[in-house]
């Protein structure tokens, strides 16, 4: 459960944050409505002073004092004190400003948690939203192995027995990196962005058998693993018979496999025996490349077929 504690205790150091008041309401817990697609708006979490969104985190700056100043100062702590009678998840000043003591005790009154910053409130909701936005991402955990093939985040799947850390292992002798091996942890981090990491367990380990479990930072260096890429295309692994039933040759559309709720696109290779299983992944990734810059070759070869076509009637 993500906690306003958790948020103070993680965002202290960057935000220079100290607490005035309300600690009692820190184990609130941080929640929003999710869209059709699964994504949280931190927008609707983290913003500026607003007694019209009384559910945000409330940020408070130079901008917010140069606009009540004119005001006068008895209406503003009472609209300030009616906000904080609305119970927000808590209530930041940032710019280091002095926080007026009727502010402190009504937050200390109602449990709103009260925090001072040193930074601008413009850089306190920007990372705010940014850390919201990455812990509230719609997350999951997929079988495979992830790499980092020429810049690219490649998600390889397959059945059991396929070779596919066999593969891992070949692409990492050839200068790739490798993310995670057997479990992927995934998470949408924005409304087009999927993220993949390892789970700590598994931080720099590739299982190959008859080799068992190898350290790969350990024997390739530093340079053969990666913390974390954004997916841009999975390898799903095949057998031949497989391949000749249920998958077409040529396809005239791109494949494509839905990660929450984001199509991502797919490529299937058979695997078979005198196959160099490394040497075709390297090809889809740079077809992929292409296919990113508005390359698509099957596309060009069927309108090339048709102007063919069409000279050949006349």
């Amino acid at each position: 459960m993500l906690t306003i504690r958790r948020l103070y205790d993680e965002n202290e150091y960057p935000l220079h944050l100290r607490r005035l008041a309300g600690s009692a309401g820190e184990s609130a817990a941080i929640s929003a409505p999710r869209a059709p697609d699964g994504m949280v708006a931190a927008s609707d979490l983290v913003g500026h002073f607003n007694i019209i969104h009384p559910g945000r985190i409330q940020v408070y700056g130079h901008q917010e004092v140069e606009y009540v100043a004119p005001l006068d100062k008895t209406y503003h702590t009472l609209k300030t004190k009616e906000l904080i009678a609305r119970k927000p998840p808590a209530v930041i000043v940032g710019d280091s400003l002095e926080v007026d003591p009727d502010v402190i005790a009504a937050c200390e009154e109602h449990g709103v948690p009260l925090y001072a910053s040193a930074a601008s409130a413009a850089e306190v909701i920007d990372v705010l939203r940014i850390w919201l936005a990455k812990r509230l991402a719609p997350t999951t955990t997929v079988h495979g192995v992830f790499m980092d093939v020429l810049g690219i985040g490649v998600l390889i799947t397959g059945e059991s027995g396929l070779g596919k850390s066999e593969l891992a292992l070949e692409l990492i002798s050839r200068g790739h990196g490798l993310v995670a091996d057997d479990a992927v942890d995934l998470a949408r981090i924005s409304p087009n962005t999927i993220e993949g990491r390892c789970p700590p367990l598994l931080q720099n380990l590739l299982e190959v058998r008859g080799l068992g479990l190898l350290d790969i930072k350990a024997i390739f260096g530093e340079t053969a693993v990666r913390r974390k890429m954004r997916l841009r295309l999975i390898v799903h692994l095949v057998r031949r018979q497989t391949m000749d039933t249920e998958y077409e040759r040529l396809p005239l559309e791109a494949l494509t496999q839905t990660v929450l709720g984001l199509p991502v696109r797919k490529v299937v290779i058979p695997v078979a025996a005198g196959r160099n299983i490394a040497v075709l992944l390297e090809a889809a990734v740079r077809n992929t490349v292409l296919q990113l810059r508005g390359i698509d070759t099957m596309r060009e070869f069927i309108e090339r077929q048709k102007a063919a076509m069409q000279s050949f009637a006349r």
